[in-house]
């Protein structure tokens, strides 16, 4: 029993043995083998050590991952994603169940709820007034509500100046016969212009010209004098009673013809947008359930009114059976569309002209308004929209594809092309929402593909690979200042002396200078040292790098000094968000210059020297053009304090 325990423990021991050999022996080559990458790393070229444990961090050489201590392993060849994309395998996509749609253009419709009330249509009122001083000896209309036609007699009025007046035009008409074979031209023109001015005088105190023809065949003046109805309507006032006396002006009557009437409705102002002239109205009345009238909108008030934030409009509905009166409540229902630049004139309005003082006149060509004169215009001028052409369709993504993070949007775009499934972050501009879709204004181009479902996802992994999230805030970035960003500023000496000589250059109109001024830049890019940047800043400098590598390219393709004005403005937008993240050596003061003239009147900034302008985008036809806007003053750490600074665990802000 002794010798078969003894067997045992010696077979024990020689296994431990040979275990630990093998292990000793791997470690023994995998420790050269690790050497072996660092070296053939080297010979390769430049590369950058990565920590499997840690993707986040990315070392120049090989070495000790400061997290964890473990080897750094070279990064994967191959990995030409962007600071702001990510790629995944096919099986990571359909885990984290990823979905893109593709963006489109079209024309969105949304309902747009209003409530307001029936009124009066105003260009549709006619007031009745005294035009001459008497009594009412008759109102044939006793009541509101009484429905009269054109020309019904309305008041008959007693007035001893009306007497007067059709006496004068008696005696007018008996001088102008008289003298009618009167040899004197002076006598017989003398006498026809008083015949007229008398006949005149009784048409301008109210009477028609069948009434005055009248007078004149029966011979014989009369005390009384009936007033009619200028339009057909119904009578919604009556101020006064049989009996009364009036002056001159004195309001008797008010007609409204209500076979037309306005919708007064209230807009909030969120929904101004998709409001505009010519839209089709479906209006609800309280009173009338399950009756839908058509009207379309005829103005949209210019003012907002503070106190209800809402904005009135103004909608025209035909009333012919009079069955919506004016005081109902009602409900109306736009379904509006909206078009790439904020408007889209309705498709019935298209190659219409328009009243400018009326403009519920519409008619199908050119002409005189029929209610003012006013020559008309086409719709398209009056109103500045668009005629909703399908080139002019907007662009839209699914409302499940925005990120919205305070004052920014985002989306994650399918990158094609990539042999991974690849997505990048985007910074896009919103339009106005449509129940389940954006309109967007700029940032994304038709049929690319945008997630709509797993874009959190994404932007955790991105965090997790140390790439910036696109969920931090644009304009929030920290400025890195500190110890340890010092050697990276100081190199990027070069890139700003070139960036200054070429903005001097084109101040001079200098184009030879300019071009060599290029080289510069490109030289002063190429020389900017990264390495002891922390992960935050490393990762702002990636993004502010790229823009100036295309900054950069095009300026060097440059054929012409104007072009190479148009390149210069991408160039100074890099160079600004460069000073304004990281600053620059040494005592000089950086100045921020802007123009409002340049490029049509956009206007466009740059950096330059001093504070008396320096234009570079119209050199000396417009050189001193332009204001300062900021100043940055320079950092004086050098490198060799920042060496003896105590190495901070974050950046100073």
């Amino acid at each position: 029993m002794k010798t078969l325990t003894k067997l045992l423990v010696g077979l024990v021991l020689c296994g431990a043995v040979f275990l630990v050999g093998r292990w000793t022996s791997s470690w023994g080559a995998a420790a050269p083998a690790v050497v072996a990458d660092a070296e053939a790393g080297k010979a390769a070229g430049p590369t950058l050590w990565t920590c499997p444990m840690h993707p986040e961090i990315q070392m120049p050489e090989f070495g000790d991952c400061p997290k964890c201590g473990m080897d750094l392993v070279p990064k994967a060849k191959g990995d030409d994603t962007g600071p702001r994309q990510l790629a995944l395998s096919p099986a990571s996509v359909a885990l984290a169940d990823i979905q893109t749609a593709p963006v489109e253009r079209r024309f969105l419709t949304l309902p747009v709820r209003m409530v307001g009330k029936v009124t009066f249509d105003e260009t549709r009122v006619r007031t009745i007034a005294a035009r001459v001083a008497g009594r009412l000896d008759r109102l044939f209309v006793d009541y509101t509500g009484v429905q009269v036609q054109k020309d019904d007699h309305l008041v008959e009025l007693y007035s001893p100046a009306l007497l007067t007046a059709q006496q004068e035009l008696l005696q007018a008409r008996q001088r102008l016969v008289a003298t009618a074979d009167e040899p004197s031209e002076f006598l017989r023109e003398s006498n026809r212009r008083g015949y007229q001015a008398a006949r005149e005088k009784l048409i301008l105190w109210g009477l028609t010209a069948d009434q005055v023809d009248a007078i004149e065949a029966r011979g014989t003046a009369e005390d009384r004098i009936l007033i009619r109805s200028p339009a057909a309507g119904v009578v919604i006032e009556k101020k006064l009673t049989e009996g009364g006396y009036v002056q001159e002006g004195t309001v008797i009557y008010r007609i409204a013809d209500l076979s037309h009437l306005w919708i007064e409705l209230d807009a909030y102002e969120q929904d101004l947008p998709w409001l505009r002239y010519g839209q089709q109205v479906a209006v609800h009345a309280e009173a009338l359930p399950g009756e839908v009238f058509e009207g379309w909108i005829s103005f949209v008030a210019p003012t907002l009114d503070e106190r209800t934030r809402t904005v009135g409009v103004r909608v025209h509905v035909t009333n012919s059976d009079q069955r919506l009166k004016p005081g109902m409540f009602v409900r109306a229902v736009v379904r509006s569309r909206i078009g790439t630049s904020g408007q889209v004139l309705e498709p019935g309005l298209r190659g219409k002209w328009i009243s400018p003082m009326h403009p519920e006149i519409v008619k199908d060509g050119p002409g005189q308004c029929d209610v003012c004169g006013m020559d008309l215009v086409p719709a398209e001028q009056m109103f500045g929209v668009e005629v909703g052409t399908d080139d002019q369709k907007p662009v839209v993504v699914p409302a499940s594809a925005v990120l919205v993070t305070g004052t920014r949007a985002v989306v994650y775009v399918k990158v094609p092309g990539k042999r991974k499934p690849t997505f990048e972050g985007r910074e896009i501009v919103l339009g106005p929402r449509a129940g389940d879709h954006y309109v967007v204004r700029a940032g994304l181009r038709e049929h690319e593909e945008v997630v709509v479902h797993g874009a959190f996802r994404i932007d955790s992994s991105m965090q997790i690979q140390a790439k910036p999230s696109m969920m931090s805030m644009a304009g929030e970035a920290n400025t890195f200042t500190g110890p340890t960003t010092a050697v990276f500023r100081l190199s990027l000496e070069g890139l700003y002396a070139g960036y200054l000589d070429l903005q001097t250059a084109l101040g001079h109109d200098d184009l030879d200078a300019a071009r060599d001024a290029v080289i510069r830049v490109r030289s002063g890019l190429d020389a900017v040292e990264p390495g002891g940047l922390s992960r935050e800043a490393a990762a702002r400098w990636e993004e502010e790098r790229a823009a100036l590598e295309r900054a950069v390219t095009s300026a060097a393709e440059a054929d012409s000094i104007e072009s190479l004005r148009v390149t210069f403005e991408d160039l100074s937008r890099a160079m600004l968000a460069l000073e304004k993240t990281f600053r620059h050596a040494g005592e000089a003061t950086h100045y921020e210059a802007f123009c409002p003239m340049a490029f049509d009147d956009k206007g466009a900034s740059w950096l330059q020297l001093g504070e008396q302008i320096l234009n570079p985008y119209f050199g000396a036809s417009m050189l001193r053009c332009g204001e300062i806007r900021g100043e940055w003053l320079g950092v004086e750490e050098t490198a060799r304090e920042a060496d003896r600074s105590e190495p901070a665990k974050r950046e100073d802000r």
